[in-house]
């Protein structure tokens, strides 16, 4: 008998201005209102939490320090007030979570991803690899620690963020792992509508090539939060459209209609049926691959700035060291 699980890609609007725990109790009213739909899997926006840094797209790095700094003081902490708030409901609700957060880790700011097990429990937490482009001036880099797929109650789980998706050999490594349900991360409300026609192009190759379901979540500011954000009418434009919070099967369609403006969830059922009748056609990492003549080769070791020999860590590097 094939299994099937109901799986909710949220669009979704971040509060801007407070302490930094606004959107993150807004994401969790989200999964409630998500539960009472049947869904046990919900995907959110990438750093969702407590915003992405749209001002690093429209201003020079000279003139955003100010809001950086802002960031750092609301940026979340891995295991914080935050990440409790969330488990707290995804337990209570018997679901699991992705969550895009703009982690602090000391003096440094990570694109970070989340994974929470319908148990509460974190499965999964990664950096993403390399920002793109703006976003260099206001993250670090991840390492390939991260890139891994984990075994939740919705299924075997990868995520990725934003172009990450057209790193080739990233999205190889999740798909030799079997993820049967991939979680896509974007801004959303950004660049326009060509950003929107790039990820339909982006998520639904992915889930033809990996045999897997892909489901991304884009975010939404409202007209006033454009203006606030832009601060003047000369720089709104980059920051609509751009959105495509959207689910897709294994063979490339589109579960649903997708969101390209406003809140809202799609919600859709997937069968995993679906997986096998699609890699019974093609299977990338099996009966397809020829390791022979082409292997992927992936460092998953954390990255470290400093090794001790011969004593014990005074002094955690990084809470990722001291979680270790």
């Amino acid at each position: 008998m094939s299994r099937i699980v109901r799986v909710a890609a949220i669009q979704i609007s971040p509060v801007l201005g407070d302490d930094g725990l606004g959107t993150a109790r807004k994401v969790c009213q989200a999964i409630r209102e998500a539960a009472e739909k049947g869904v046990k899997l919900a995907v959110f926006p990438e750093t969702f939490v407590p915003y992405y840094p749209y001002f690093s797209f429209i201003q020079p790095a000279f003139r955003f320090g100010g809001e950086h700094l802002e960031l750092y003081e609301r940026a979340v902490v891995i295991p914080g007030p935050v990440t409790d708030m969330v488990a707290e409901a995804a337990r209570q609700t018997g679901m699991v979570v992705a969550l895009g957060v703009n982690e602090r880790d000391f003096g440094t700011l990570y694109n970070t991803q989340i994974i929470f097990d319908a148990t509460g429990e974190i499965l999964l937490k990664r950096r993403k690899i390399t920002p793109t482009y703006h976003e260099r001036m206001v993250w670090g880099q991840g390492d390939g620690s991260g890139l891994k797929v984990v075994d939740s109650a919705a299924g075997r789980i990868g995520a990725l963020a934003c172009w990450e998706h057209y790193n080739p050999l990233a999205r190889y490594a999740l798909m030799t792992q079997h993820e049967e349900i991939h979680c896509a991360q974007f801004p959303g409300s950004l660049v326009g509508q060509i950003f929107a026609d790039q990820m339909e192009v982006t998520i639904r190759h992915h889930a033809l090539e990996s045999g897997c379901f892909v489901v991304n979540a884009t975010g939404w500011l409202t007209d006033g939060q454009i203006k606030e954000i832009a601060g003047d009418p000369a720089l709104e434009g980059p920051l609509r459209g751009g959105c495509f919070t959207a689910i897709v099967s294994p063979e490339g369609k589109l579960l649903g209609t997708p969101l390209t403006e406003g809140e809202g969830m799609v919600i859709a059922d997937l069968d995993f049926a679906l997986i096998t009748k699609r890699k019974r056609m093609m299977d990338s990492v099996g009966h397809y691959a020829r390791p022979e003549l082409l292997s992927l080769l992936q460092d998953r070791r954390p990255a470290r700035t400093v090794h001790y020999v011969g004593e014990a860590n005074p002094v955690p590097t990084s809470t990722d060291e001291a979680a270790s």
